[in-house]
């Protein structure tokens, strides 16, 4: 991606051309080792590469070495305030810590926090976010808060700056997309940090997933942001799972198959959104990545899906399953998904071959017309 400086937090690069990395942040008391733990491990296997933990007390920083120790991927210690607490997680062994050092308790405490993190080998996130700019900027805020939150940013970058301190990443954050969307763009032009990409307070499933794609989807397309967290208020899997789905969308990452499926029309014949839906969930079993198309009628299917590496046209009473642009068999529809899968999991036991040319060589209705005279149940 854009930024030239790279960092590591554990032993996952990001910036310097490294691919964009997804975090996310547990809901539950830190102090409880079993309950985050449990989470982590849970957002681990949902694709979380890094996760952040609340440490608002001194018993959430006790309670750190053991996570740390348990987690299968990099912890990241989530500070304000506290000059402390950040010492207190670093001796921990965190992997990172986020602060605000304009906000830390002073110079004297934020060189503290660097020295100890300089010892550690351990990099930092700094940054701002449109909820909580210091008072000196609340005027500019009023006027221009995309401006604010990059000068807030820019006075903290200068703060590590001075004591000889380049090892962290920046994230300028709002919950208002327009805002979000233009201060990072501001950002990457006046440094070669690593940014960490969210709209804040993003808001339920369904709506904070829309504001996240559009705002982070804007930005990575234009090479901006190196570490993604969608903030949903919901249990943290969905961010997770909501971050990958804006990568793969954008094809910057590949974890797991892509579906795509066509919109109900007057044309669908057997319920499109209910077979996409029973596609959908069986294909969470998989994690290789290949792309299947889902579509409700034998109009356009493979026409419109020819790109896939699978897919299937239904009808009212027999379906089309196809491959790489090329009719496989027609099947009674009762038996349309599993016939699916069983080429599928076929493809898949051979290797994954892909062919080199995956569009239809022939118009989707001549092609269709000659598959309705296979057949039922036969090879094309």
């Amino acid at each position: 991606m854009a930024s030239a400086h790279q960092i590591k937090v554990g032993g996952v690069p990001i910036g310097g051309g490294a691919p964009v990395v997804v975090q996310s942040m547990t809901l539950t008391k830190t102090h409880d080792v079993e309950a985050t733990t449990a989470q982590i491990a849970a957002l681990a296997s949902a694709g979380c590469e890094i996760a952040r933990v609340a440490v608002p007390k001194r018993e959430d920083a006790q309670a750190l070495p053991l996570i740390v120790r348990l987690s299968p991927i990099p912890v990241i210690a989530d500070i304000h305030f506290n000059a402390s607490l950040a010492l207190e997680a670093i001796d921990a062994g965190v992997h990172a810590v986020r602060i605000n050092p304009g906000n830390i308790g002073g110079p004297d405490k934020t060189e503290q926090v660097v020295k100890a993190a300089k010892r550690a080998g351990i990099p930092m996130r700094i940054g701002a976010n449109a909820g909580s700019l210091p008072k000196h900027l609340e005027e500019l805020a009023r006027t221009d808060t995309a401006e604010a939150l990059v000068v807030e940013a820019l006075e903290q970058v200068a703060i590590l700056e001075r004591l000889d301190y380049r090892d962290f990443k920046i994230s300028v954050k709002a919950s208002h997309v327009p805002t979000m969307i233009r201060a990072y763009r501001m950002l990457s032009e006046r440094v070669p940090y690593p940014l960490h990409l969210g709209v804040t307070e993003a808001g339920t499933p369904f709506a904070g997933a829309i504001k996240s794609a559009v705002g982070m989807g804007s930005l990575l397309m234009d090479g901006i942001g190196d570490t993604m967290r969608v903030s949903l208020t919901a249990d943290p899997v969905k961010e997770v799972e909501v971050a990958w789905e804006i990568l793969k969308s954008l094809g910057l990452r590949e974890r797991g198959p892509v579906m795509i499926a066509c919109p109900s029309c007057g044309r669908d014949n057997v319920g499109v959104e209910s077979l996409a839906v029973v596609v959908e969930q069986r294909l969470r079993d998989y994690p290789e990545a290949f792309e299947v198309a889902v579509m409700g009628c034998a109009v356009n299917g493979p026409g419109e899906a020819g790109d896939a590496d699978f897919g299937i046209a239904g009808g009212r009473d027999v379906g089309f399953v196809y491959a790489h642009g090329r009719v496989l068999k027609k099947v009674s529809s009762d038996v349309l998904i599993d016939e699916l899968f069983n080429e599928i999991d076929r493809w898949i036991a051979d290797g994954m071959p892909r062919p080199k040319r995956l569009k239809m060589a022939k118009p989707a209705a001549l092609a269709m017309a000659e598959a309705s005279l296979i057949p039922l149940g036969s090879p094309q």
